[in-house]
């Protein structure tokens, strides 16, 4: 296991650290001639993990105006953390949040212009809740505060609550199937409902909320109209690459599968990925496959440590060149660290960094491409090369 265990508040400049990457980290993969596929699998990235902060039970983040990194407290607090290290609370919604079951503030979020920040949590009744914030000068306006969008919860588990802007500006959030096990209202294949869903709005549309006209199932009657993609059990991090817009999701299973979904950037939505007919690409307790099954493009069992996979992000950094263009994750039972290789939306290669993160709740992504890890207990690591 690499992991450097002093603690670095040095962060600096974020962006700081991906300038000291090799001078050959500018060249894009694009831009190199075609190579073979190789004939063994990849080495892996030689990578470590720098201490450079702790928290009280991290479990999202983002990157914040002026370099900065916003980290997220599940109990209700949002800190930020800079080069003086992680600051005092700039939000504190403790009051109107709970940790029962899988409770909590789930998920943060920046528009493209830091001018608005959106929190993810489940309010003292379980309801799923957005809500939005004028930003000016980098700080939260709390005066602005409203409520962009809602969802009852039946269950206090399959939140998902992690939200994202995309590339095309929309809010995109992410919404597990209701929770108790197996699904027991089929609401992951139902599609007049959002749980089980990736939802698409555009929260400065209308108010409360604008519905894209392109959205996959605007005018179908039996079809919420907010619905991107459908079939998830509980989408535990999704991610969008910074380089080509793709959107990659870590499908929490149910007793034997975790799967990374993934559409193209060029997708119209509507994908269909299986759960609950199908754990993975296999059908869950004699489901059928449905016709327009987008399998995941990568799987693996839990005969191993490995209980609940967390989704994480395509390098796109500066400073560990060789990890350019890989997708990061782990498990939150196993915390090691890996890497996906992937070509045209099939995965090429698998590697383990050799590297462990704990109890891995999350990945952030600051405004350089680099990554951080972050594990519920309180540490925040920074993925540096060894």
């Amino acid at each position: 296991m690499n992991v450097r265990t002093r603690s670095s508040a040095i962060i600096g400049t974020i962006c700081l650290v991906a300038s000291l990457a090799l001078s050959t980290a500018s060249a894009d993969e694009s831009a190199a001639p075609p190579k073979a596929p190789p004939k063994a699998p990849a080495k892996a990235a030689a990578v470590a993990l720098e201490h450079v902060a702790t928290a009280k039970n991290p479990i999202a983040g983002a990157a914040g105006p002026g370099g900065t990194v916003w980290i997220a407290e599940r109990a209700g607090t949002v800190r930020v953390l800079d080069s003086r290290g992680l600051g005092a609370p700039v939000l504190d919604i403790t009051a109107e949040t709970t940790v029962d079951g899988e409770r909590g503030l789930l998920g943060i979020a920046f528009d493209k212009r830091f001018a608005y920040f959106y929190i993810s949590y489940t309010n003292l009744e379980g309801t799923s809740t957005i809500d939005e914030f004028a930003v000016r000068n980098g700080k939260i306006q709390k005066n602005t505060r409203r409520t962009v969008l809602t969802q009852t919860q039946p269950y206090a588990n399959h939140n998902g609550g992690d939200i994202k802007v995309g590339p095309d500006g929309y809010l995109y959030i992410a919404f597990g199937d209701g929770g108790s096990g197996g699904d027991p209202h089929d609401y992951g294949q139902n599609l007049d409902t959002l749980l089980g869903k990736i939802v698409r709005i555009d929260p400065r549309g209308a108010k409360p909320y604008a519905i894209p006209a392109d959205n996959p199932f605007v005018g179908d009657p039996n079809a919420k109209d907010e619905i991107w993609a459908y079939g998830l059990r509980n989408p535990w991090r999704f991610s969008f690459d910074a380089g080509t817009g793709d959107m990659l999701v870590g499908d929490v299973g149910q007793s034997e599968w975790e799967e990374i979904d993934w559409a193209p950037a060029s997708s119209s939505g509507g994908e269909n990925y299986g759960w609950s007919e199908m754990e993975g690409t296999h059908p869950f307790r004699g489901g059928t496959e449905p016709a327009n099954h987008v399998p995941p493009v990568h799987e693996y069992g839990r005969n191993g440590l490995g209980c609940s996979v967390t989704g994480g992000f395509v390098y796109r950094g500066k400073a560990i060149p060789a990890l350019k263009g890989q997708y990061l994750f782990s498990d939150y039972c196993d915390g090691t660290v890996r890497a996906l290789q992937m070509k045209n939306g099939k995965v090429t290669g698998e590697t383990d960094l050799g590297v462990s993160g704990g109890e891995v709740i999350s990945f952030v992504q600051d405004g350089c491409g680099e990554l951080y890890v972050l594990d519920i207990g309180g540490a925040i690591h920074r993925i540096d090369p060894a």
